[in-house]
């Protein structure tokens, strides 16, 4: 857009939100980049409004003067979805922190889109209830629908998509709409609501959300345990999904990103070997039930090791271990930049899927440690990759894209839940085919200017 558009539009955000529009190199800065790998890009200035009100004002005048609009979070994401590209207004959600009802007698609660799934948990533990999606980071509530996240606890809760049950949305010309309803089904029109849910900031800006709660379990009981090979372990998982082992968690950690978390970690202390991190919740007497069954099952794929983790804070401990995996396999070679991969196949394809993989991981010459929610047919390689060695680099995006080309042959998705930004745009045409091309229809339907969080999902 001409400069003087942009002049304008940034004027007359301050003039709506005064101090709260800020100009500095230090804040546009923070807002120029998210934990992935790729470029940074300073927005021109950043708004901090306070709630649905100021969104729409910032939107119309965004619309007025065709200026790029860029939602932003807390940053944790991960295909470079908050990176201004072309410039514009990073509109930082931070202040809209507000939990407006915790409805416990219908489990759900209306929260702002600044809110963190960490905050709302923190405010529900008075009330037996919990709010289940859990990506890892503390991630805002509406950063978590714009991406479409799910997490560890996905096997058993569902992602966000099936946590969340309407939203309010603000359009790019300022208008707001309300999607979804507190009822916990309709059959009401078009599925407006999931159309917004994984839409990265590209049709509008989610500023208010209704979630589902759930009930904490009586009895909550985790564990580690080690296998000698990793088909056993994958194995293990998919023989237990097929028996009807109602988990809540099921995590793979291979020996490479073991040796990581010893590093990270030293009091982790565990044998650099595969792993998987497991969670049952339920009656005292189905947990009991879980964890005998999956123990037979796990032995019989030549599981050893079992060590239990019943109090909260060895069940933390645990947990945390494996939200730092991120951190830990970076500590396999300090100073490394990294490129995360985000393959989701069938249950039934997933050893072979990983099976290849690491012979692709072998070819590239590159590490890689490598987690999973295999309890969906979920993996990552964490690829490391000396920041400024271009041939590195060129081994880190060839084997990216063998994976992604990999996870379609199996009938799978190259994103599980990380979602497409910059990094995985390519290959939508080939996930998607005509529908591609639907999907470009209704971007340019909802923001015929093209100022919502232009580059991200589409290449033009």
């Amino acid at each position: 857009m001409a400069l003087d558009g942009m002049t304008s539009a940034i004027a007359e955000i301050k003039d709506q939100l005064g101090d709260r529009l800020k100009t500095s190199k230090a804040e546009c800065e923070a807002h120029s980049h998210d934990e992935a790998h790729a470029m940074t890009k300073l927005p021109n200035a950043v708004a901090y409004p306070k709630d649905t009100a100021e969104v729409s004002a910032i939107m119309a005048i965004c619309t007025k003067y065709a200026c790029p609009v860029i939602p932003f979070g807390v940053g944790t994401s991960l295909e470079s979805q908050v990176i201004p590209i072309e410039g514009g207004i990073s509109i930082d959600t931070s202040q809209m922190r507000q939990i407006i009802a915790i409805n416990a007698s219908d489990m759900d609660a209306i929260v702002e889109a600044g809110v963190t799934r960490n905050q709302l948990n923190d405010n529900l533990k008075s009330t037996g209830l919990m709010f289940t999606v859990d990506p890892g980071a503390d991630a805002t509530i509406g950063g978590m629908a714009s991406t479409r996240a799910s997490g560890t606890n996905t096997v058993r809760y569902g992602t966000i998509r099936e946590n969340i049950l309407a939203m309010e949305v603000v359009l790019p010309s300022g208008k707001v709409i309300k999607v979804g309803s507190r009822a916990r089904k309709s059959a009401s029109g078009y599925d407006l609501k999931n159309l917004f849910i994984g839409s990265e900031g590209t049709l509008g800006i989610v500023t208010r959300l209704t979630v589902k709660l759930h009930g904490v379990p009586e009895t909550i009981s985790a564990a580690k345990c080690v296998f000698n090979d990793i088909d056993d372990a994958v194995n293990a998982v998919i023989m237990a999904i097929q028996s009807g082992v109602p988990m809540a968690r099921i995590e793979l950690l291979d020996e490479m990103q073991m040796r990581g978390m010893n590093i990270y970690n030293p009091d982790f202390d565990a044998p650099e070997k595969p792993h998987l991190f497991l969670e049952f919740h339920g009656s005292a007497a189905s947990v009991a039930e879980q964890i005998e069954t999956f123990q037979h099952i796990a032995t019989d794929h030549g599981a050893d090791g079992f060590a239990w983790a019943n109090t909260t804070e060895e069940r933390n401990r645990l947990w945390a271990a494996r939200h730092n995996a991120y951190y830990a396999g970076r500590a396999l070679r300090p100073g490394s930049s990294s490129l995360v991969t985000d393959c989701c196949v069938p249950i039934s394809r997933l050893a072979d899927c990983i099976a290849e993989a690491k012979v692709f991981i072998a070819d590239s010459g590159l590490l890689a440690p490598l987690v999973g929610h295999v309890g969906d047919g979920n993996f990552h390689l964490l690829i490391l990759v000396e920041p400024e060695n271009s041939d590195e680099w060129a081994r880190a995006k060839n084997l990216s894209s063998r994976l992604n080309k990999l996870a379609l042959d199996y009938g799978g998705t190259i994103t599980g839940e990380h979602g497409i930004g910059v990094g995985k745009r390519e290959y939508m045409e080939a996930e998607h085919g005509e529908a591609y091309a639907l999907m470009r229809q209704i971007k340019a339907t909802i923001d015929p200017l093209g100022i919502m969080n232009p580059g991200k999902i589409f290449t033009t």
